[in-house]
């Protein structure tokens, strides 16, 4: 289900660690009540939630097996914006159309970015009645903590934060329910931003996320907002760039206006027009020279922010085109492209970082970081520099640092 914050372009790399636990369950969840007590869970809360828990067995391998980490694009995107997703969508938005007319109107989301991010998290609410993958959040965050994975500040905040909302109610340890990831409710909040930004949406002086759209679909809304999301922009545009086109311009580190890519070139397909050519945006090219590409914007950077897969983002920013009626994008994938194994790409980052290259860690995780450094390998070649690493990679990289 969800998960943020984890360096990923092309959904290639491999998931967040599990490290080796440092005590017994048992005295993780005695020394604990520690933590939780500063946080201000009180003993009672803690006792009810923590105390005679065992660890869910199932969630080192659902750790190492996140699709959005180990699956390429396209294969990601063509599975869950499926037609059977898209119709299902439309379905229960109109079902839905008054409430979410007065989330979009009144946050000033838009509905089917709220729309296709329910699909994307629950297919529109049908996975949450399922206890295979909806389970007691306290449970699944005491068992991550107590993993110790890569992203242990964060399940410790949740886990603190799960503990907090069971303290505030109405929802007890047991009806506290989420992902193996601790995610809540329709549209797989983690705990620490349902602290933060939980909103009652239905005004019956709760917030549940499971049991009440309203309350999801506005507490989504804020989250978004507080992410960086700006009322009234698009996601951003699939274009075309023309032959000889500089790709080390595909930099999401500096936004440009739209006006400094038109310039040199770069168009909207199908003979769209930009609208404001001011606009801030960074070119993608997640699929090199003979993929889509598109030119963002910071609303596709605030669906980062919610999990920050691309793969999962520009789903997201896709189902809510189709949801919409759109069609597919234009140009297709390369779906042939054959890629390294996680060994392989450890290669690739050891061979960059003897070329001088690359800083970064050695761990096989092909982000930003790495296809930026591989993209001035390319450039330094008189290659197209698209920076999209593939299998044939490694082996260039291996033979130029021989």
């Amino acid at each position: 289900m969800r998960i943020r914050f984890v360096l990923a372009l092309l959904g290639l790399s491999c998931g967040a660690a599990l490290a080796q636990p440092v005590e017994s369950f048992d005295a993780f969840i005695a020394g604990f009540a520690v933590t939780a007590k500063a946080a201000g869970v009180s003993d009672a809360t803690y006792r009810d939630a923590m105390v005679g828990l065992t660890p869910d067995p199932k969630t080192p391998a659902l750790v190492s097996s996140q699709p959005e980490f180990t699956t390429p694009m396209w294969d990601y995107i063509d599975r869950r914006v499926s037609s059977g997703r898209i119709t299902r969508g439309r379905s229960a938005m109109a079902a839905n159309s008054q409430l979410f007319d007065a989330v979009g109107a009144h946050y000033g989301v838009d509905p089917y970015i709220l729309g296709a991010i329910w699909g994307m998290e629950t297919d529109y609410g049908a996975v949450l009645d399922n206890t295979s993958l909806i389970r007691p959040v306290v449970r699944s965050l005491a068992t991550l903590v107590h993993q110790r994975r890569s992203r242990l500040k964060e399940d410790m905040a949740d886990l603190i934060a799960a503990l907090q909302l069971v303290q505030r109610g109405p929802l007890d340890a047991r009806q506290l329910v989420g992902s193996w990831a601790g995610a809540i409710g329709h549209l797989q909040v983690n705990p620490s931003s349902v602290v933060a930004y939980g909103t009652d949406g239905d005004g019956d002086g709760k917030v549940d996320l499971h049991h009440s759209l309203a309350d999801a679909l506005a507490t989504s809304a804020r989250f978004l907002l507080a992410l960086g999301y700006r009322p009234g922009q698009d996601w951003g545009f699939e274009v075309q760039l023309p032959d000889g086109f500089d790709y080390l311009l595909a930099d999401r580190e500096q936004l440009r206006p739209v006006a400094f890519y038109s310039e040199r070139g770069v168009s909207r397909v199908k003979g769209r027009q930009f609208g404001d050519l001011s606009e801030p945006v960074f070119l993608y090219v997640p699929a090199g020279k003979n993929g889509p590409k598109f030119l963002m914007t910071q609303n596709y950077l605030a669906l980062k922010g919610y999990n920050f897969s691309d793969s999962y983002a520009l789903s997201v920013a896709h189902l809510a085109d189709r949801l919409k009626g759109s069609g597919g994008f234009i140009s297709d994938w390369p779906r042939g492209t054959k890629f390294p194994d996680l060994a392989q790409r450890k290669a690739i980052q050891q061979a960059l970082i003897r070329l001088d290259l690359y800083q970064g860690a050695v761990d096989g995780r092909i982000g930003p970081i790495s296809q930026r450094a591989y993209a001035k390998f390319q450039a330094a070649r008189g290659e197209v520099a698209d920076g999209f690493i593939t299998r044939a990679s490694y082996t260039e990289l291996t033979a130029a640092t021989r």
